[in-house]
């Protein structure tokens, strides 16, 4: 076994995982698992540019993580950046920050390399004989991935929760309008995506990230957030519809009072039902399946 870490910075969120990872099988276990709210994309959508207050933001969660790979002994680091990294115009300051405090360039990785990445950490312990449509919900971008035990077809659309929030929310709670401009954005990227990925063919639907297991958190009815409940759980079409029709006519106070919401999600979490409910619908999907494991397993999995 290799003890590794693996970073995957996102548009919302920066996560860390340390695992034992066997090089051979893929076994992988589980050591250290976080996430930090930093909204790195704060803002990048409007500006092209990374704000002053996201990269230190972020570079405080780098020096946390920092301490945990020290005590742990990873022997390996691997940290890879995702959409509102690849977007900015500043990304150098980004990059030299987080090289100063871990020791590792980041990756700027392509949207199809992160869709390899979720789709391997999310299928890993699905049986073999699906085939299956993976879908990474992300603050400024959502990855669509089929394939049966290897990736045969991946795309990536600049949709994701953050990046509609910041385009097309002024009330609290949005407006009809304001959600019907969500749902027509994530409708044109249906298309766009449906270039490359058949959206209909498979088998199974899998959702990956905070989106989709906020939404299940809540159509689950837990009075806490419990990834042991969440992972691998089956939400019907129906159950993602009606939390969207909750999560659209409450408020921001409403919202927070909801226990399985993560504060840093509050104001964009109805922006990421919507991009779920929509694709369950396009797709024609019966349910979703849940996963906790995503493009940070497939990030260890790599390193090892």
């Amino acid at each position: 076994m290799t003890r590794v870490a693996g970073i995957d910075c996102g548009t919302n969120s920066i996560r860390l995982l340390v695992a034992d990872v066997h090089p051979e099988t893929g076994e992988l276990v589980e050591l250290d698992r976080r996430m930090t709210i930093v909204r790195l994309g704060q803002g990048v959508d409007r500006t092209g540019r990374l704000a002053p207050e996201a990269l230190e933001r972020t570079f405080a969660a780098c020096r946390a993580y920092a301490e945990v790979i020290r005590e742990l002994g990873a022997e390996r680091i691997r940290f890879v950046a995702t959409s509102a990294s690849r977007d900015a115009e500043n990304r150098q300051e980004f990059v030299d920050g987080v090289v100063a405090i871990l020791g590792v360039e980041p990756e700027v990785i392509t949207g199809d390399q992160e869709a390899e990445f979720s789709f391997t950490g999310a299928t890993g312990e699905l049986p073999d004989s699906e085939s299956y449509l993976v879908v990474d919900i992300g603050g400024g971008s959502t990855e669509f991935v089929t394939g049966n035990r290897h990736v045969e077809a991946a795309r990536s659309v600049d949709i994701g929760c953050v990046r509609l929030t910041e385009r097309h929310v002024r009330h609290d709670p949005p407006t009809a309008e304001e959600a019907e401009a969500i749902r027509a954005d994530v409708r044109a990227a249906l298309d766009l995506a449906a270039e490359t990925v058949p959206l209909d063919t498979a088998r199974t639907l899998v959702g990956l990230a905070g989106s989709v297991t906020t939404v299940a958190a809540i159509a689950l009815g837990l009075p806490e957030y419990d990834s042991t409940k969440i992972h691998h759980a089956r939400i019907s079409a129906g159950q993602v519809a009606a939390v969207t029709r909750r999560l659209l006519a409450s408020t921001h106070d409403e919202r927070a009072a909801i226990p399985v919401i993560h504060p840093g999600r509050v104001d964009v979490i109805v922006a990421g039902a919507l991009v779920l409910q929509e694709i369950v619908e396009r797709v024609g999907a019966a349910e979703v399946v849940v996963s906790e494991h995503d493009i940070l397993d497939g990030i260890a999995l790599s390193v090892a």
